[in-house]
């Protein structure tokens, strides 16, 4: 419990007082009205699809008693102060990507995704099948917020480019936006990266603040208008090769919610968590012909590229390796990936590869 404030109370940080003007949870004629605020502008392709879906399943499945009201990035509190207001007790629920959430804690990396690591079925694996959920909860509790992982964009765009990278020399004085450990492992390469949500990548973009980003994929990227702005796209990355997207609610307003009602909630994630990841694959390919068709070059990072990326996640992983709740986590992702990976590879990977090669000669 001494951790838990210590922890809680350096979690409210500034963010806190940005939040102290929102209203508290309104509870009328048996419905009760949950403010939840998100790191996603209205609207934004993907993600915002994710917030609608958690918001308005949790209105059905609880018959009403429920009441999700989400609200843009800005609109109440800024996108990156969405996590204090909710353990500040000043709003009931975030929506946005866990990784955000790193300077309270690197532990929350593994929530969204990490360099090198889990893909999207992999870390669905994880979290539904071998123990991640508990995983989650437990990191929540320290901060009084009870979180599910509530949506999907599957494997990431390697990032958009004024100019090809050919060498892993090419990254130093980079300027580049990329929140995460994944951002931290461009800064180990020599980057200056910067953490911006996404409603300001394409004004960043547009002044030359920065030399380029990473988004999500094709059909949010496009939406987004970074072909506008960039010439060159590498649709493989090394950073999120499977980011989830995660609700929390403030844990005081989850226990004192019915079990039906708790129980609303975490179902709700569920199945926006799985929406989101066939949203996000249904339109990443035909946004990336249309990308293509519009003159935008499509390129992969060099073998050499790659393993200067593997040996600056290897540093960054391993600088948090002291922290017990953070090692603890990883040893936890590790064994359940190589676990889920070594049948996968055997099974589903070598099929997608047959399947490829044999359909192609027919």
């Amino acid at each position: 419990m001494d951790r838990r404030s210590f922890l809680k109370n350096s979690a409210l940080g500034g963010g806190a007082a940005a939040a102290t003007t929102l209203a508290a949870p309104a509870i009328a004629q048996g419905t009760r009205t949950l403010s939840m605020v998100t790191t996603w502008p209205r609207g934004l392709a993907g993600v915002w699809d994710s917030v609608e879906r958690f918001a308005q399943n949790v209105n059905d499945i609880s018959g009403g008693t429920l009441v999700v009201e989400p609200k843009g990035a800005g609109e109440l509190v800024g996108a990156l102060e969405s996590f204090d207001a909710v353990t500040a007790g000043q709003a009931d629920i975030y929506h946005g990507a866990d990784y955000y959430w790193t300077g309270q804690h690197p532990a929350w990396a593994f929530f969204t995704a990490v360099p090198f690591g889990m893909t999207a079925p992999e870390l669905m694996t994880w979290y539904y099948g071998q123990g991640g959920m508990a995983k989650h909860h437990e990191l929540g509790e320290i901060f009084g917020v009870r979180p599910f992982i509530a949506g999907q964009t599957a494997a990431q765009g390697g990032g958009w480019f004024r100019r090809e990278m050919k060498t892993p020399e090419d990254f130093q004085g980079l300027k580049f936006r990329m929140p995460g450990l994944g951002g931290q492992v461009l800064t180990e390469m020599g980057s200056s990266v910067q953490v911006l949500p996404g409603g300001e990548i394409y004004q960043a973009l547009s002044t030359g603040a920065l030399d380029g980003t990473e988004w999500i994929g094709p059909w949010s990227d496009e939406r987004l208008g970074l072909q506008e702005v960039c010439d060159f796209y590498y649709p493989a990355g090394f950073h999120e090769p499977g980011a989830a997207l995660s609700v929390g609610v403030n844990l005081d307003v989850f226990n004192s919610l019915t079990p039906t009602q708790q129980r609303a909630i975490e179902v709700s994630a569920g199945e926006a968590h799985q929406h989101n990841y066939a949203l996000f694959i249904a339109n990443n390919g035909p946004a990336l012909q249309r990308l293509m068709d519009g003159g935008v070059k499509t390129y992969q990072f060099s073998n050499e590229i790659w393993d200067a990326f593997g040996a600056a996640s290897q540093t960054v992983l391993g600088s948090f390796m002291d922290d017990e709740i953070f090692a603890d986590v990883h040893d936890h992702v590790m064994a359940a990936m190589a676990s889920s990976s070594n049948w996968m590879s055997q099974s589903d990977s070598a099929y997608t590869a047959q399947r490829n090669r044999v359909l192609a000669s027919l």
